[in-house]
Formats: C-alpha cells, sequence, structure tokens
C-alpha cells in the first residue's frame, strides 16, 4: 500500500493534469494509475467517478452528534463549523489512493483562492468515511500533507456518528466503493446549498461560495447552470 506521502503525489500530478489539459488526458492518467494499482487494497479500484455537475440542494437538518476533529477536539459539526457561516464540505478517507486525494487537493485549491476567508465566514470542512481507521492522528498527517489551515476543519468520529452525519448531508453508502466525490456548498444562514458532483473546477466552488456571500444576491437558475459549465470530470 502505498503511503499518505506518495497518496499525496498522485494528487497533485492528476491535479496538474486536470487543470492544466482537462478530461482526456486525466482519464488516460486514471487509467494507468488504477492499472498500477490493481493489487491494491483501495475501495476505489476499478471506480469510475461520476460526470461532473452541480445541483441545487435542499435545505439540509444536520444530525446532532459529537464528532472529532484532526487535533482531537471534540466538535458538533452544525454549531462549530456551520452555524451562521459558508461551509464547503467534502469526503474522503485517508487509504483511498486515487479519488480522495484528488479532492482533497480540490480542497486546497479551494483554501488558497479564498485566502484569508477561509475560516473567516467561510468553513472548510473535509469528513471521512471510513472513521474505523481514520483517527484523528491519521487525519492530521493528511491534513499537514494538503497544507490546510485553521480553517479547515477534518472529522472523523464513532461509526453511528459518522454514519448519522453523512446520512444527514445525503452523502452516505453502505460501502466505501460507491463513494463518489462530492462538494456541498451553502450558507447556513440563508438555507441555500448546492452539491458538486466529481472532480470540480476549484474555481466553480470559489464562485458559489462568492455568490452567497452577504449582500449578494444569491445565484438563479441560470447562473447555477453556468457554474456546472465549469466542471472538470473524469
Amino acid at each position: 500500500m502505498r503511503s499518505i506521502q506518495g497518496r499525496s503525489n498522485t494528487a497533485v500530478m492528476l491535479m496538474s493534469l486536470l487543470l492544466t489539459f482537462g478530461t482526456g488526458t486525466v482519464s488516460a492518467h486514471a487509467e494507468h494509475e488504477h492499472a498500477q494499482n490493481a493489487h491494491a487494497s483501495d475501495a476505489h479500484a476499478g471506480h469510475a467517478p461520476a460526470k461532473g455537475h452541480v445541483q441545487a440542494e435542499p435545505r439540509i437538518t444536520f444530525a446532532d452528534q459529537p464528532l472529532t476533529d484532526q487535533h482531537g477536539r471534540s466538535v458538533n459539526l452544525e454549531k462549530d463549523l456551520v452555524s451562521g457561516r459558508i461551509v464547503v464540505i467534502s469526503f474522503m478517507y485517508t487509504q483511498c489512493t486515487t479519488v480522495c486525494p484528488v479532492v482533497s487537493s480540490i480542497m486546497a485549491k479551494v483554501q488558497d483562492q479564498l485566502g484569508e476567508r477561509a475560516g473567516d465566514g467561510v468553513s472548510l470542512v473535509s469528513i471521512t468515511i471510513d472513521p474505523l481507521r481514520d483517527t484523528p492522528e491519521r487525519l492530521r498527517e493528511y491534513a499537514e500533507l494538503h497544507k490546510a489551515g485553521p480553517g479547515w476543519s477534518w472529522l472523523t468520529g464513532s461509526v453511528p456518528a459518522i454514519t448519522a452525519t453523512l446520512k444527514s448531508l445525503r452523502s452516505w453508502s453502505p460501502d466505501l466503493e460507491s463513494h463518489q466525490p462530492v462538494f456541498l456548498v451553502g450558507n447556513d444562514a440563508t438555507g441555500e446549498w448546492s452539491r458538486f458532483y466529481g472532480f470540480t473546477d476549484p474555481a466553480a466552488i470559489v464562485a458559489r461560495v462568492n455568490s452567497l456571500q452577504p449582500g449578494h444576491a444569491g445565484t438563479p437558475p441560470a447562473e447555477l447552470r453556468a457554474i456546472d459549465s465549469q466542471k472538470v470530470a473524469l
């Protein structure tokens, strides 16, 4: 099995190809990566990400569950990271060698593009879907590889707590193999949420964050479809 550092290097390579050459080249590279890792115990082996698109999401009712961040601190997702904020949420697990490192690299680019707003009015949250193996210590190591700042929280918890949380976010799957790359972007104050599927251009996610800022008129359906056209998918 590759080390976390090795998976991070793969993510950087994929992300560079993704943003430079687009769909075709990245697809070929992903197929090559799959061939190299066919023997690995990665639950994403043979898994093809869904085509990227974005859709408006109904207001989310968060599960009231105790979670733990990468520093071992107890966290309530809604009260501590979502309430009164704009939030970008992704889903991952550290044993993943294909999809998840790229998802986390996209989040890192969102963090970079947000600048000082990350953590100051805009929360970035990555939630593991593998709480049995992803301890706070392991998440902290993974977060450091992606240069996560103080405004980016990585969450784990008990299996029941993570399951309830993922179900409340309509992102739960009974097995890791059916996990899809997804980003949730929302404004808790207004109840506006969007769900991005696939390997989304970080600029499209930031554009949606900007549209949710106080004083902005919001994103009407036509503009939401325009954001969809900025997708980058395998």
